[in-house]
């Protein structure tokens, strides 16, 4: 199973970064170059305990859906979402959000298995775990960029 793990520094308080990190809206302003939307469940706000939205894109030239739930939630610390239904076989994505002093520490750590057995796990290897991390990459850089504009007002 791969696991990805990203850390993100953000000069912003805790509470500003998990609330922009569970934002439906901002997910889909960070995923405009895949078209993501949100159809199904939650479509717009901050996803909370137990809710669960179905996201709508477009990764390898084929238009896919998903649906995650979180579940599970320690306001401000920490949330899971996870998959209910899609391409993957199973993700889990945790969210982790530390205080440095003024700042927080914000970190992914993103379990999934690929579908397909063995086909899967060559995908894995030669380009899936790099796509999914630049994605994750993207979503992070604009959660980092919207938090700290809305610290400098």
């Amino acid at each position: 199973m791969p696991v990805i793990r990203l850390e993100t520094f953000i000069d912003a308080p805790k509470q500003t970064v998990f609330d922009l990190a569970r934002s439906i809206d901002l997910h889909q302003i960070s995923t405009a170059h895949t078209n993501e939307k949100a159809v199904a469940g939650k479509k717009s706000g901050l996803i909370e305990l137990n809710e669960w939205v179905t996201w709508e894109a477009r990764h390898f030239w084929i238009v896919q859906k998903l649906t995650s739930k979180i579940t599970a939630m320690n306001a401000p610390d920490y949330f899971v979402d996870e998959m209910v239904s899609g391409a993957f076989k199973s993700f889990k994505h945790e969210h982790i959000f530390e205080a440095q002093g003024e700042a927080t520490l914000m970190i992914d750590v993103f379990n999934y298995v690929s579908p397909l057995g063995l086909l899967g796990k060559l995908a894995d290897k030669i380009f899936l775990k790099q796509y999914m991390s630049a994605l994750l990459v993207q979503r992070n850089k604009v959660v980092k960029e919207y938090a700290e504009k809305r610290e400098q007002k």
